[in-house]
Order: C-alpha cells, then sequence, then structure tokens
C-alpha cells in the first residue's frame, strides 16, 4: 500500500511538467532570417496562453524556492508579468517589474540590457537595500539580460538570491552560475533548436 502511494504521488508531481513539456513541443515555430524560433505564450504572448500551463509554472516554480529566504518578486518586461502575479499570490511575496521606460521616482536605477537579440535599456524601482531577490524570467538563453539585472539590483543595495528561468536555451545559464556561485540559479526545462525541431533534453541542471 505505502508503494501505491508513493507511486500515485510521483505522477501527481509530474504533470506540471509534463504539461510544460508537451506545450513547449507543440510550439509553432517561424524563421528570422536563418534562426528557428519557437512561439509560445510563455515566451511571446501567443498564440493564446492555456491557463493550465501557468498554473504548471507557478506550481513548478513555487516547490523549488525556499519563500522564507526572499523578500521581494522581479519580473522583467514583457512576461515576467503574467509570470511572478500568480507567484505573488500563492507566496505572498510581492513583486516588481523591471521595465523598458523610465518613471523618475527616487531609487531608480537604470540597467543596460544586452542579449543576443536586442539591446537598449532597462530601469528597476522600488527595490530596497538589503532585500533579497528572486527573479522568474522566461527564456535563458545567453544571459546577457539577466547579468544586467543582477548587477542592477546590486545597485540598488539588494541581493539576487534566486533565479528561476522557464526555458532554458544555450550556454547563458552556466555561465551565470560560474559568475554568481551564490545565486541559486535554475530553469523548468532546457531544450534546443534542431532546425524546425525542438528537442526536450533531459533536466540535468
Amino acid at each position: 500500500m505505502k508503494d501505491d502511494k508513493r507511486t500515485v504521488t510521483r505522477i501527481v508531481m509530474d504533470e506540471p511538467m509534463l504539461r510544460l513539456r508537451e506545450s513547449l513541443a507543440k510550439a509553432p515555430i517561424i524563421w528570422k532570417g536563418d534562426y528557428p524560433y519557437f512561439i509560445h505564450p510563455i515566451t511571446d504572448g501567443v498564440p493564446r496562453m492555456d491557463p493550465g500551463i501557468l498554473q504548471a509554472i507557478t506550481h513548478l516554480s513555487q516547490s523549488r524556492i525556499n519563500w522564507s529566504e526572499v523578500d521581494l518578486l522581479l519580473g522583467i518586461e514583457a512576461m515576467g508579468l503574467p509570470l511572478t502575479a500568480p507567484l505573488s499570490m500563492a507566496t505572498g511575496i510581492p513583486l516588481v517589474i523591471a521595465r523598458k521606460r523610465t518613471y523618475g521616482l527616487e531609487g531608480e536605477v537604470k540597467i543596460d540590457q544586452s542579449t543576443g537579440y536586442s539591446k537598449g535599456a532597462m530601469y528597476l524601482n522600488d527595490i530596497n537595500e538589503g532585500e533579497r531577490i528572486a527573479i522568474i524570467d522566461d527564456v535563458l538563453s545567453t544571459g546577457g539580460t539577466l547579468e544586467a539585472v543582477i548587477e542592477g539590483v546590486r545597485r540598488a543595495g539588494a541581493e539576487v538570491s534566486h533565479i528561476i528561468a522557464v526555458v532554458e536555451k544555450g550556454d547563458g545559464l552556466k555561465r551565470l552560475r560560474s559568475l554568481y556561485p551564490d545565486i541559486s540559479i535554475q530553469s523548468l526545462v532546457r531544450l534546443r533548436m534542431d532546425g524546425e525541431t525542438i528537442i526536450l533534453l533531459d533536466d540535468d541542471s
């Protein structure tokens, strides 16, 4: 009877991950020049978002962090908004979003964003000295954006304690771990592109 209960528990716990992986495997692919690009509601806001996928991401993210060690949730515009809002409700931790526009509020920190896809500025507001911050991001590829945000948080006098990326592709996560060994950095799903095929990798991170 004990073994049966363990099996049932394992299946229930695995369901959110299976749901997320299946949704990524079925994501449509477009080409931008010579680069294949998958389109998913968590990373792009289109196609329409299945609330069950968002629930799965919230469940998986919530179970990976000790929330007693976190004072503030930080999302990154634009997809950080839907990712952090339900997690904030589930944990009771307040949230703030790194925006691509300035508001001129006291203590605002400007950060330079540089990724494999775009460059520009982002702005952090209402981050207090000494706060422990968890970042939830949609995709981690080169790690350029997250590195800039980490440094911006430090300039505000706070510290990033945890980072969860829903999707990991490329070597950015390993690079960030080498740069910031004191930060818990993990991903929910690892994948790579093989032409128009999405290859889901085993989670060994």
